[in-house]
């Protein structure tokens, strides 16, 4: 189809090695010969086509507009999140998802913590345009660790009405995400209670017990 329109591939931006993210680069890349796979330079050797390695604090020029790169490790050693400032544009892959965060195959809980908290400052309007479609899920899950949260609940039904018209929930926003999604809101007393866990907590186990009771959900 993208022929058929006149559309060529130009990129493809990896943030991690898993198969489902990087699995089609070698086919679109004999498709497209010019295209450039630019991934994680700490993950080089896992990412099939790569030609172009980047890590913490590299910005990629793609046309007139600025890619820049930070370290997010957590679900994988070498994941990176591409954030690019001129479209308002987050790309974190399996880091960050709406309501929710990717899963901990090859890191601890404070090394995700810290990679969540290297996203907290962006601007709030910043779209998050995480890799998956979990929302509805994630909605069904934070509201058991944080109850109370009348944004949370008016989202989550949000959620589970454009889910039953077909419709998508990505992007989201940061700003929703930061008032909404337990995995960025440790420090909240009212989840703090709810996991059982008093102010002496450090934020990543706090982090860390929510990750635990949504791999059991």
């Amino acid at each position: 189809m993208s022929c058929l329109r006149g559309w060529t591939l130009d990129a493809i931006l990896n943030t991690h090695h898993h198969w489902d993210h990087v699995g089609a680069n070698m086919d679109l890349k004999r498709r497209f010969p010019h295209c450039t796979v630019v991934g994680p330079r700490a993950d080089q050797d896992r990412i099939p086509g790569i030609d172009t390695q980047v890590g913490e604090g590299d910005t990629w020029r793609f046309g007139v507009l600025d890619v820049r790169v930070f370290d997010t490790p957590g679900h994988t050693r070498g994941h990176i999140t591409y954030w690019i400032p001129q479209s308002n544009a987050l790309f974190p892959g399996d880091t960050l998802f709406a309501l929710g965060c990717g899963r901990l195959f090859e890191g601890s809980p404070r090394q995700m913590w810290s990679s969540l908290s290297k996203l907290l400052p962006l601007p709030d309007h910043t779209r998050v345009y995480c890799a998956h479609e979990y929302t509805e899920a994630n909605a069904r899950f934070a509201v058991t660790v944080d109850p109370h949260n009348r944004l949370l609940a008016e989202r989550k039904d949000r959620v589970e009405a454009a889910r039953r018209k077909g419709e998508a929930t990505v992007p989201s926003t940061l700003g929703e995400e930061k008032a909404t999604n337990p995995f960025l809101r440790p420090g909240d007393p009212a989840i703090r209670k709810q996991m059982g866990l008093g102010p002496g907590a450090e934020d990543w186990e706090v982090f860390a017990a929510i990750r635990a009771a949504k791999d059991q959900f």
